[in-house]
């Protein structure tokens, strides 16, 4: 099974460099206009489903990715939202966002919980559409940007520096283990060269 992790398209924060975590912002027109190239990309994929986190800029995006394909929108998935970015969350971040709470960002989520909430996620998005779909099925998931990234680079073993918006990432379930294919559409050879 094959899971296309897809992140959000544009939202104003984005636009503006703006932490946005949990909060419910909605996309712009460029998001829109990301998601329908998206779904242009995944024309020739097959999926069977699509599934997302509930914030809406996620949900937005999965909904006009299946129209556009012609697929049902699926179920969305609570351990798919963005890293809570807490008090810091309509601010710009001043360099590194580090990966525990520090003096600074006192209330973010730890990379930890993040990482542990996407690996929840896949596996039960694996579980929960492995019997309808079959083992050869691929299906979206969209999300966000910093789940995907610390999840593509537990199971990398490799940091992952930047997930684009509207951005294609494959994973495989396969032997029993997950597989990253693709990060931001590029191969994993591409980027580990």
């Amino acid at each position: 099974m094959r899971i296309e992790l897809i992140r959000h398209g544009q939202t104003d924060w984005n636009r503006d460099g703006l932490l946005q975590g949990s909060s419910d912002v909605p996309l712009n027109a460029t998001g829109r206009a990301q998601a329908v190239e998206t779904a242009a990309l995944l024309a020739d994929e097959g999926l069977t489903a699509i599934v997302s986190s509930p914030l809406m800029r996620a949900r937005e995006t999965a909904s006009i990715i299946a129209d556009a394909l012609g697929i049902d929108l699926g179920a969305s998935y609570d351990d798919l939202i963005e890293r809570d970015y807490a008090s810091r969350e309509g601010t710009a971040p001043e360099g590194h966002i580090p990966d525990e709470p520090t003096a600074e960002y006192p209330d973010i989520e730890s990379r930890e919980s993040v990482v542990a909430r996407g690996m929840r996620a896949i596996e039960e998005i694996r579980d929960t559409r492995l019997p309808i779909d079959g083992p050869d099925a691929t299906l979206a998931a969209v999300c966000h940007g910093t789940i995907i990234r610390y999840t593509l680079s537990a199971i990398l073993g490799v940091e992952i520096p930047h997930i684009d918006n509207a951005a294609i990432n494959t994973i495989e379930w396969t032997d029993g283990s997950w597989r990253v294919l693709s990060v931001n559409s590029a191969s994993v050879a591409d980027i580990s060269a």
